[in-house]
């Protein structure tokens, strides 16, 4: 099967490079880390003066690699001084010290280093102690609508559309097909991989049967503003003792094994964030939708948004709930270069009192930043309201805002 480039990750580690950085790709389980390891590797070994050590710990030939003293040796005996060297680990937490190893090499002059690891060993706040801060970490996310389209050679039309918005983005479907039970069935299995390793086991979790709940409850309720406290008092209701501390301790947790986002409010008259009451989005939309069950009739809209927050957030922004006295914003997006737009998100524009409700909020704001509102309404591309910029989904995935 012949590979397919996802460049624009290639492109990011590529320019931290030279950089004194340690690049280490983070994402959920089964986002294809160790597949852009390899095309990476790929592209180094086809470019003139550079020297790539790979160790893939998933594959049998680097068994003896098991502490960071055999890493050391595996290195020293493979490192090129004639050229530029590139360290390329997968699943670098199966070494025992290997930020011992990493930490060296990375003083060393002409070495460059990329890692991978499991969320279930490394989250980043355990990497910038192990690491020393000396790193850069890259978040690589399900695919992308272009990339679906890529990945499945599928033509860019509405029914393909309709399959991403219901099947979502895992890379490992292009070996499975896009039948929708053998889909179900594969995304079922990633989905219990990372509650059990990355969650269950990470954290210690004791009550499983309500972290399964929870996730379930996240998944009907997506873009929805969320408090524990309210989770915890429903829980009560239901005669089971959840804390709101313990509510939040499991959130937090899906978060660290990018299974979840979340997204917090932001006052835009204040321009302040607000510390509770967030909101929630899955890392992939189809994953969301197999655990919401049944057809997207009744929650395309939840579908949509999670698709727009995470295309956002491809884009490089930065996306908050936006809090407009009694309106609401559906994203605030940021940049660190100052830019910023404002981005509502609806499934069809079809009559007036959804006109006045998704483009009245944004006519609401009192600046000149872009403001944008996204719907699958037909026969629609780009039109102007008054200022406020309407696209259609297909056209913002493939072309931005």
């Amino acid at each position: 099967m012949k590979p397919i480039l996802r460049q624009s990750y290639l492109d990011q580690v590529q320019h931290v490079f030279g950089k004194d950085l340690i690049v280490v790709l983070v994402g959920e389980r089964r986002v294809g880390k160790s597949y852009l390891l390899r095309l990476l590797r790929a592209e180094l070994l086809a470019e003139a003066g550079a020297h790539v050590i790979y160790v893939d710990k998933e594959k049998k030939a680097f068994d003896a690699i098991r502490t960071y003293a055999d890493l050391n040796a595996h290195i020293d005996a493979h490192l090129d001084s004639s050229k530029r060297n590139y360290i390329l680990i997968d699943e670098v937490q199966e070494i025992a010290e290997f930020e011992r190893s990493v930490r060296s090499f990375y003083e060393e002059e002409n070495v460059e280093i990329v890692v991978t690891g499991s969320n279930s060993s490394m989250l980043s706040g355990e990497l910038s102690s192990r690491l020393g801060g000396r790193y850069k970490e890259i978040y690589v996310q399900a695919l992308s609508y272009k990339e679906f389209l890529e990945f499945h050679a599928l033509p860019d039309t509405d029914a393909s559309l309709q399959l991403y918005l219901q099947l979502g983005g895992l890379p490992g479907l292009r070996k499975m097909g896009l039948d929708e039970g053998d889909v179900r069935d594969y995304q079922s299995d990633v989905y219990h991989t990372v509650l059990l390793k990355d969650v269950v086991m990470r954290h210690s979790v004791r009550n499983v049967p309500f972290l399964e709940n929870l996730v379930r409850f996240l998944a009907d309720n997506t873009g929805k503003i969320i408090s524990a406290n309210s989770i915890s008092r429903y829980m009560k209701s239901q005669g089971e003792n959840v804390t709101s501390t313990i509510v939040n301790n499991y959130i937090k947790a899906l978060c660290d094994a990018y299974m979840l986002h979340r997204v917090n409010r932001y006052d835009i008259h204040g321009r302040r964030l607000f510390e509770t009451n967030d909101k929630y989005y899955f890392e992939d939309h189809g994953m969301r939708n197999a655990l919401a069950g049944g057809s997207r009739e009744g929650d395309m809209e939840k579908v949509l948004e999670n698709v727009v927050y995470n295309h956002l957030r491809r884009l490089g922004y930065t996306v908050t709930v936006g809090q407009l006295q009694k309106a609401e914003i559906d994203f605030v997006c940021q940049k660190p270069t100052g830019e910023r737009v404002y981005v509502q998100v609806a499934f069809l524009v079809a009559d007036e009192a959804t006109r006045e409700r998704e483009f009245g909020n944004l006519h609401a704001i009192r600046d000149n930043y872009p403001k944008y509102v996204i719907s699958m309404t037909p026969f629609l591309t780009r039109s102007d309201d008054n200022g406020v910029t309407h696209l259609h989904l297909r056209h913002f995935l493939t072309a931005g805002l």
